[in-house]
């Protein structure tokens, strides 16, 4: 068992990424740098009657190649999805868990909706043949911690587990209250992030029905999130999950490990505003921005790169806009911040997991992901959202900004390690 001292350095270790723009790291920065989307006209159900109707699904993922069959039938695919990347996250830090501390490790990985295609199917069920013929394992396959609890199961992680559910903050939730988990001495491994699996008849009809989602490019899908483009008209769902390992700084050297970079800041303020419109002057946004730098010790003028919550709708890229520069100022002009959600579309609970993911390759890299489908300037959001193409550049200090339903906001810190 490590010695380990609360108050210590986290590092991340591994990331799993397990998106409709490429399963595994490498695939997804990849895609993502060469400014493939991996949005498209949606193909699991009868979309036709739909306003919106692309999305970004996961293609060729099997989740018997993560999962025994029989736990495939008994959960639903947000937990699917959570498992791949758990895996892939472990094999990307060359982590076996078999040989750790069971007790010193844990995970926290939420989920802004759950299991809403088991609600669908059981509840068809339900009507069509009686209750006799509802699944016994309906209530665990839909509720939105599961996915923490199986992955904890199958890799017999006994240290501190629970699951956030805060809409499209979720998954950086689960990673800043992960940090602090570590930080507290509680554990030496944390898994942290987000899954989604809301591209089911239901969560298309709900967004629709809020005028949520992009309607205007469902013959060109690879279009339609436009982040910060002027001629953006709502988000475009994506599926998928992303997961990260984290670790004591103390914990990943013992072991040998490969450090992406060190988790050093979050924070979580509300705009206490509207249940689902964001506050279009960014108050709560800045708040956030401002007490995540505040607790990591960085300067304003330290950030080099911000991966935006970009969502592609009016309301949101303006204020998240308008945020960044009453925090940064002047600076916000000379940093870069870009939306992967141009390409992945938008993980709802996930996105969180995802986009810290993107932050650690980008300073791992010095690569930083372009907005794909920036071709109209927006006189509001007037600063370099690094258009359609990526860029080369020193990046030691990356936040991840996310904000949900309800008015949650929620960013991240992530710093070069060892910073020279």
């Amino acid at each position: 068992m490590q010695n380990h001292q609360p108050g210590s350095k986290v590092v991340i270790t591994g990331l799993g990424t397990l998106t409709g723009a490429g399963i595994g790291v490498d695939d997804f920065w990849d895609n993502l740098c060469a400014g493939r989307s991996g949005i498209d006209r949606i193909k699991g159900f009868d979309i036709d009657p739909y306003p919106c109707q692309v999305g970004s699904e996961v293609k060729d993922f099997d989740p018997c190649d993560y999962m025994d069959r029989k736990e495939v039938n008994r959960n639903d695919r947000y937990t699917h999805y959570a498992m791949g990347a758990a895996k892939l996250a472990l094999k990307d830090a060359d982590l076996d868990t078999t040989k750790v501390v069971q007790e010193r490790m844990g995970v926290i990985v939420g989920s802004g909706i759950g299991g809403i295609e088991t609600v669908e199917t059981q509840t068809q069920r339900l009507f069509n043949m009686g209750p006799r013929r509802v699944s016994p394992f309906m209530i665990p396959s839909l509720i939105a911690n599961i996915a923490s609890g199986v992955i904890a199961i199958e890799i017999k992680a006994k240290g501190p587990n629970f699951a956030v559910v805060s809409a499209c903050t979720t998954g950086t939730h689960a990673i800043g209250e992960a940090m602090h988990v570590i930080k507290r001495g509680e554990a030496d491994i944390m898994l942290a992030g987000g899954t989604e699996a809301a591209i089911t008849k239901t969560g298309f009809a709900g967004f629709c029905a809020m005028r949520a989602m992009s309607t205007n490019f469902n013959d060109e899908p690879q279009r339609a999130s436009r982040p910060f483009d002027e001629k953006r008209d709502g988000f475009v769902m994506g599926d998928g999950s992303g997961i990260v390992v984290l670790e004591s700084e103390e914990h990943a050297k013992a072991r040998g490990a490969r450090i992406y970079c060190e988790l050093v800041g979050y924070a979580t303020t509300c705009d206490a505003h509207h249940i689902t419109s964001p506050d279009l002057e960014g108050t709560g946004l800045a708040n956030c921005l401002t007490n995540a730098l505040n607790y990591s010790g960085v300067e304003a003028t330290e950030v080099d790169y911000i991966n935006a919550h970009g969502t592609s709708t009016p309301y949101n890229d303006r204020c998240e806009s308008a945020a960044v520069k009453t925090v940064l100022g002047d600076h916000a002009y000379k940093i870069a911040m870009s939306s992967t959600k141009s390409m992945t579309g938008h993980l709802l609970g996930a996105a969180g997991g995802i986009e810290a993911a993107v932050c650690a390759k980008a300073i791992q890299t010095g690569i930083i992901p372009p907005t794909i489908n920036y071709e109209n300037p927006d006189p509001n959001c007037d600063l370099d959202y690094v258009p359609n193409k990526a860029k080369e550049a020193t990046v030691n200090v990356a936040l991840s900004n996310n904000l949900g339903f309800g008015g949650h906001n929620a960013t991240v810190v992530l710093r070069r390690y060892p910073l020279n």
